[in-house]
Protein backbone atom coordinates (compact mmCIF):
# COMPACT_ATOMS: atom_id res chain seq x y z
CA UNK A 1 0.00 0.00 0.00
CA UNK A 2 1.34 3.47 -1.17
CA UNK A 3 1.25 6.34 1.13
CA UNK A 4 1.78 8.82 -1.53
CA UNK A 5 0.69 9.94 -5.04
CA UNK A 6 3.60 10.68 -7.40
CA UNK A 7 2.92 13.44 -10.28
CA UNK A 8 5.83 14.45 -12.73
CA UNK A 9 5.46 17.42 -13.99
CA UNK A 10 6.59 18.90 -17.57
CA UNK A 11 6.49 22.56 -18.56
CA UNK A 12 6.69 22.43 -22.70
CA UNK A 13 4.48 24.54 -25.16
CA UNK A 14 3.31 27.20 -22.98
CA UNK A 15 1.60 24.60 -20.49
CA UNK A 16 2.36 22.51 -17.79
CA UNK A 17 1.15 18.51 -17.86
CA UNK A 18 1.68 16.90 -14.76
CA UNK A 19 1.11 12.68 -14.95
CA UNK A 20 1.17 10.16 -12.18
CA UNK A 21 3.40 8.22 -11.71
CA UNK A 22 1.80 5.28 -9.84
CA UNK A 23 -2.09 5.79 -10.71
CA UNK A 24 -3.78 6.17 -14.15
CA UNK A 25 -4.07 9.98 -13.68
CA UNK A 26 -3.07 13.06 -15.86
CA UNK A 27 -3.91 16.84 -16.19
CA UNK A 28 -2.25 19.82 -17.28
CA UNK A 29 -2.23 23.98 -16.79
CA UNK A 30 -1.54 26.89 -18.27
CA UNK A 31 -0.17 28.10 -15.26
CA UNK A 32 1.55 26.79 -11.90
CA UNK A 33 -1.96 27.60 -9.70
CA UNK A 34 -3.69 26.22 -12.88
CA UNK A 35 -2.27 22.89 -12.36
CA UNK A 36 -2.16 22.61 -8.99
CA UNK A 37 -6.05 22.91 -9.13
CA UNK A 38 -6.08 20.77 -11.60
CA UNK A 39 -4.35 18.17 -9.88
CA UNK A 40 -6.41 18.44 -6.98
CA UNK A 41 -9.38 17.93 -9.01
CA UNK A 42 -7.93 14.85 -11.04
CA UNK A 43 -7.11 13.23 -8.01
CA UNK A 44 -10.57 13.36 -6.51
CA UNK A 45 -12.10 11.75 -9.43
CA UNK A 46 -9.93 9.19 -9.31
CA UNK A 47 -10.74 8.65 -5.41
CA UNK A 48 -14.57 9.05 -5.81
CA UNK A 49 -16.74 6.39 -5.14
CA UNK A 50 -13.54 4.00 -4.21
CA UNK A 51 -11.51 2.81 -0.90
CA UNK A 52 -8.10 3.85 -1.82
CA UNK A 53 -6.69 0.87 -0.02
CA UNK A 54 -8.70 -1.41 -2.95
CA UNK A 55 -6.39 0.89 -5.62
CA UNK A 56 -2.97 0.18 -3.25
CA UNK A 57 -3.09 3.74 -1.46
CA UNK A 58 -3.55 4.76 2.04
CA UNK A 59 -6.37 6.28 3.11
CA UNK A 60 -5.12 9.77 2.92
CA UNK A 61 -2.00 9.80 0.58
CA UNK A 62 0.10 12.40 0.37
CA UNK A 63 0.89 14.40 -3.14
CA UNK A 64 4.11 14.24 -4.05
CA UNK A 65 5.09 16.45 -6.92
CA UNK A 66 8.60 16.30 -9.02
CA UNK A 67 9.35 18.96 -11.80
CA UNK A 68 11.79 18.73 -15.13
CA UNK A 69 14.35 21.79 -15.29
CA UNK A 70 15.13 22.71 -18.60
CA UNK A 71 19.05 22.49 -19.47
CA UNK A 72 19.21 26.28 -19.05
CA UNK A 73 17.90 26.60 -16.06
CA UNK A 74 21.37 25.33 -14.09
CA UNK A 75 23.74 26.33 -16.59
CA UNK A 76 25.27 27.08 -19.83
CA UNK A 77 28.12 24.23 -19.05
CA UNK A 78 28.38 22.88 -22.58
CA UNK A 79 29.73 19.73 -20.45
CA UNK A 80 26.15 19.66 -18.71
CA UNK A 81 24.55 19.02 -22.36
Amino acid sequence: MSGILQFFVQYEDGAYTASAINAPIATFGRTFEELQANITDAIAVFFKDEDPASLGFARFPSVLVNFELPIIAYGNNEQSR
